[in-house]
């Protein structure tokens, strides 16, 4: 199985920890401090790593900034293949308040990226050799809300699977070129067809709606406590979220994103792969921060989820 490439145009250095209370004015003291490499496509290959198969990231980063991510990146074992930018990689930063258990999240939009960066980073993606490529996370500042469809027009002429995890005006635009799995939730999903989803029958339909216009092969919907749907041109299928102790919904989707695409590059079947992006993302929920799930929690939480498999 050759390498599951990711692309990720605005990566973070994510930085994690706990204050008693979050007040204003005030100096608040924080502890439990931690330092990740993130970014949807980084998040991703963390996770397929963890579950034993081998990711290729590819990422834009620079500035002063810029080395620090990608000791991050080299501490945890993934493949990247940087390009370069002049701007500062962003820092993001996710405070969570002991005394109510709340999150803050602080997230900067990240650097500029000039035409000739980009080119670089398409120039990128045509080098790696990859059977499934995920495209995952915001874009940065610089970047047309196309720039995901011009790659997935370059790669699919060789065969290349995309994923594709993203939001807004660039989701709209990369499901006009075709993917062969996305994974909105439902707000994306809502968002992107322009009316709200008043149920479960809503759901189906509004997902058959993408797999029937040819936008996308597979769609999973992640619907939170509620699990997920998977709906492909055969295919409905609902499945719940295991229950688990959430600490922090930090980057359950990517976990969601990154187990399914593992799968379906194993040779899984739809439903199979499915169910191991939902025991990822809830495995992910158990852990704090910007800490990612474990592969023993995925493999136990998974067994449970087969058993619900039609």
């Amino acid at each position: 199985m050759k390498p599951i490439a990711t692309l990720t145009v605005n990566p973070a250095i994510d930085y994690a920890s706990e204050a008693e209370e979050v007040v204003p004015v005030r100096k608040i003291r924080t502890r439990g401090e931690r330092f990740d490499p993130g970014g949807g496509g980084i998040n991703v290959a963390r996770v397929i790593r963890e579950l034993g198969g081998e990711a290729q990231a590819v990422y834009m980063a620079g500035g002063v900034s810029g080395p620090v991510f990608e000791g991050l990146l080299a501490r945890t074992g993934v493949s990247g293949r940087r390009v370069p930018i002049a701007g500062d990689t962003r820092i993001s930063h996710l405070v969570r308040e002991h005394s109510t258990g709340h999150e803050f999240r602080f997230t900067p939009a990240g650097p500029t990226v000039s035409a000739e960066e980009w080119s670089r980073c398409r120039a990128a993606i045509e080098a790696v050799e990859a059977e499934f490529l995920v495209l995952s996370g915001s874009l940065a500042p610089g970047l047309p809300n196309d720039a995901y469809a011009r790659i997935i027009t370059d790669v699919k002429p060789r065969g290349v699977r995309v994923v594709l995890d993203t939001s807004g005006a660039p989701l709209h635009w990369a499901l006009e070129a075709g993917v062969h799995l996305v994974t909105p939730n439902r707000r994306e999903l809502e968002h992107l067809l322009g009316r709200r989803a008043c149920g479960e029958r809503e759901e189906e339909a509004m997902a058959a709606e993408l797999v029937a216009s040819g936008r996308a092969e597979m769609v999973a919907l992640t619907l939170g406590p509620r699990g997920a749907l998977l709906v492909t041109a055969d295919t409905v299928l609902r499945l719940p979220a295991p229950e688990v102790a959430t600490v922090s919904t930090v980057g359950a989707g990517d976990a969601f994103t990154a187990a399914m695409t593992l799968g379906l590059a194993r040779g899984w079947d739809a439903a199979r792969a499915f169910a191991y992006g939902i025991a990822a993302g809830a495995a992910t929920a158990t852990t704090p921060g910007t800490e990612l799930c474990h592969r023993g929690d995925v493999e136990r939480l998974f067994e449970t989820l087969l058993a619900r498999l039609p």
